[in-house]
């Protein structure tokens, strides 16, 4: 995200459409009247439900908050892959305690990030990654709610971690950016993948492909805002209310109507969060 751009205009309205993975409070949303103009501007566009994701605890709090301000919103909470060391007794009780709310439709986001150790002061080493990982998974597990996936650069080790603990009925792979192997590996254990404004950039030839593969019954739309901003705003501010421009652009990878992805996204949204 760049401060030097302008935000995207509005999109042409396409309805209806659930964002299936944002942070409301990195778009800027503080509190019950910021959360609703933001949640404003989307559904003007045809987007009416939101799932503002947590990637530590203080996210987690505030991300329980703005789904009971308002109630196009829902919550996913975790702590991000890169945040494990901070998983203590401690934090462990709250999180537990958060993603107990009703208003909370998944534990997320959680996983593996092979990027950032090394890179990132203070990130959470692999080994630590997994342990947080596993224990998120049999979170999910045991208060049935889908489990919220953040891959990056972790493709196998991914895989072999949910086979051995057993995935929860429900497993997202938000953000999607592996390649169609990894999807069609996905599939077969009956995942479900996210797709976001990335699926719009023309130089990622490998994620564009294994987008075509993903059956419609396991397909999800999200911006991962104020990230990711789709083509041709990319590097500007992202909000959910640019969702529709990365439908369109899905749509156009799979040789599908937009309104008719729109639909199919959307029913997958309230089936896998209950919403």
């Amino acid at each position: 995200m760049s401060a030097g751009r302008p935000a995207p205009e509005l999109p042409e309205p396409l309805s209806p459409i659930v964002d299936a993975h944002t942070h409301l409070d990195a778009c800027g949303a503080t509190d019950a009247a910021s959360t609703a103009a933001i949640v404003d501007r989307a559904a003007s566009v045809g987007v009416g439900r939101v799932v503002t994701v947590a990637d530590d605890l203080a996210a987690a709090r505030w991300a329980v908050r703005a789904a009971h301000w308002d109630d196009r919103v829902f919550a996913a909470v975790a702590l991000h892959p890169t945040r494990a060391n901070a998983l203590d007794d401690e934090a462990k009780a709250e999180l537990e305690r958060l993603a107990d709310d009703p208003r909370v439709v998944a534990v997320g986001e959680t996983g593996l990030d092979y990027y950032w150790p090394g890179k990132l002061e203070g990130c959470a080493d692999i080994e630590t990654q997994i342990e947080g990982f596993r224990w998120h998974i049999d979170l999910a597990k045991r208060i049935r709610k889908p489990l919220m996936i953040h891959n990056r650069e972790a493709d196998h080790d991914l895989l072999t971690v949910l086979l051995d603990e057993g995935a929860p009925d429900t497993v997202i792979f938000h953000c999607f950016s592996s390649d169609t192997n990894m999807a069609l590996s996905c599939v077969a254990e009956g995942y479900v993948l996210s797709f976001s404004g990335t699926v719009s950039f023309k130089n990622a030839h490998e994620l564009r492909e294994a987008a075509k593969v993903v059956p419609d019954d396991q397909i999800l739309v999200e911006t991962d805002a104020p990230y990711l901003t789709p083509h041709p705003f990319r590097g500007a501010p992202n909000e959910p209310y640019c969702l529709p421009y990365t439908v369109r652009a899905l749509a156009g990878l799979r040789g599908q109507d937009p309104v008719e992805l729109a639909k199919i996204t959307t029913a997958n949204a309230r089936r896998v969060y209950r919403i």
